[in-house]
């Protein structure tokens, strides 16, 4: 089963009534069963902000738009925790030769300062000799 059909099956079981379109209690009993309590009211708003078409319910596709960007969320908040497990120094915006030598080292890899120039050159896009986030992120993908 695809992703597609999944989000069609998951559709299926949240829209209680079958008419194609996620109504704000229908959307308070699925956050519910997530383990997200979400008044009447608060669902009311989520429905009116993820809405595409200004009816007061989700459609299939506003579903989709909704988790698929949850998801690119965690990714982006992923990829900043492990940019700053790689920092010089915390909250310093860069990767350093150093940095990533000693980041390396306690995941079982030895590097030398050299080899690890080296590396981090191929992504310097600035030629500062440190990456920083966009440079991390670009390397990442």
């Amino acid at each position: 089963m695809d992703k597609e059909q999944q989000y069609e099956r998951v559709f299926r079981h949240l829209d209680k009534n079958g008419d194609g379109k996620l109504s704000p209690p229908e959307l308070q009993i699925c956050m519910g069963k997530i383990g997200e309590e979400l008044s009447l009211e608060e669902a009311e708003i989520v429905a009116e902000l993820i809405d595409s078409d200004g009816d007061g319910f989700l459609s299939f596709d506003d579903l989709v738009k909704m988790v698929e960007g949850a998801n690119e969320e965690e990714k982006a908040n992923d990829l900043k925790m492990a940019f700053r497990m790689y920092e010089e120094v915390e909250g310093c915006g860069c990767i350093t030769p150093k940095s990533l030598r000693r980041m390396l080292s306690k995941l079982g890899e030895s590097r030398s300062v050299d080899e690890c120039k080296l590396m981090i050159a191929k992504f310097d896009l600035d030629g500062n000799g440190f990456l920083d986030f966009g440079e991390f992120q670009d390397l990442m993908s």
